[in-house]
């Protein structure tokens, strides 16, 4: 099992699609360069923007083959392969690493609440079914289900390739906790946009978001700002891109990214149903936004 640390800004795809609803490959090529060229860190895909959860096997398998192919190795990659059931994920998380993943994300999703000890003999039955490292991902905004710190340091002490946690509540504290009770080994990942400043500068080593997709100047530039200790800095280009990173979290990731590309001549689609494309009052307001920090 490769024991590196992915440090940086995770950049999140999304997936593109026909106006008959296939899968667009070529815009799908796209985007990825454009996400690489823009000097992202690591891209994951088939996350909340990928809408992963949303598509069938056969797509999701071509997603990941495709994705694979094209980043070719040119950046990390951590792939969500989240599912319904554990069997399910368990076949995501081994195709994901046939294909040269670097990691593996797992959200713990079902239709029924889950107990403590289902969680943790969900990811236990994922980390015995591949070497590859994973991240565990809390967002109950999606999963419906919300791991607390005492139950992610069970996980991390069973499960010997969760060694990544990337954390969406938008509770900083959670992260102290975690930092304190692992002497500071565990990786973090920040996943909560309005979040990012405040999490980066406590130490997180990593961002995990879709605005690369949009503005990645200013997401790298932050970044690095932290990184190099330039306080100042970091806190005027978190504020000018902080009306962004807030609006596309809140509309909704998969609406507003895919919104933003078209606007910036890049047409991937709508989002599948049941979502929506963004509405002419939404495009307005994200044109706005973009045409003031591009």
């Amino acid at each position: 099992m490769s024991t590196s640390v992915i440090r940086g800004v995770i950049g999140y795809t999304i997936t593109p699609f026909a106006v008959d609803g296939s899968l667009d490959l070529a815009a799908l090529g796209q985007s990825i360069d454009k996400l690489i060229a823009s000097g992202v860190h690591a891209i994951a895909p088939l996350g909340s923007t990928g809408e992963g959860a949303y598509l069938s096997d056969s797509e999701w398998e071509s997603v990941v083959r495709f994705s694979q192919e094209k980043i070719a190795g040119r950046v990390p990659t951590v792939v969500s392969v989240s599912d319904l059931t554990t069997a399910r994920t368990v076949q995501r998380a081994q195709l994901a690493e046939s294909c040269g993943a670097t990691a593996v994300m797992v959200l713990p999703v079902s239709y029924w609440k889950l107990t403590d000890t289902e969680i943790v003999d969900h990811y236990k039955a994922v980390g015995a079914a591949i070497n590859l490292p994973i991240m565990l991902y809390n967002n109950p905004g999606t999963s419906g289900t919300d791991l607390s710190v005492d139950l992610i340091l069970r996980i991390l002490s069973e499960v010997k390739n969760v060694t990544m946690v990337k954390e969406s509540t938008g509770d900083i504290q959670r992260m102290h906790r975690l930092f304190k009770a692992t002497d500071g080994k565990v990786a973090f990942y920040n996943g909560c946009n309005p979040l990012t400043l405040e999490a980066l500068v406590a130490g997180a080593t990593g961002w995990c978001t879709a605005a690369p997709n949009l503005i990645p100047k200013l997401n790298l530039a932050l970044w690095d700002a932290v990184q190099n200790g330039q306080m100042e800095e970091a806190r005027t280009l978190f504020y000018r891109q902080y009306e962004m990173l807030e609006y596309i979290t809140r509309r909704g990731l998969p609406t507003t990214i895919k919104g933003g590309l078209k606007l910036q001549g890049l047409d991937v689609g709508a989002p599948r149903l049941p979502l929506q494309p963004l509405d002419a009052q939404g495009c307005t307001y994200l044109k706005g936004l973009l045409d003031t920090l591009c």
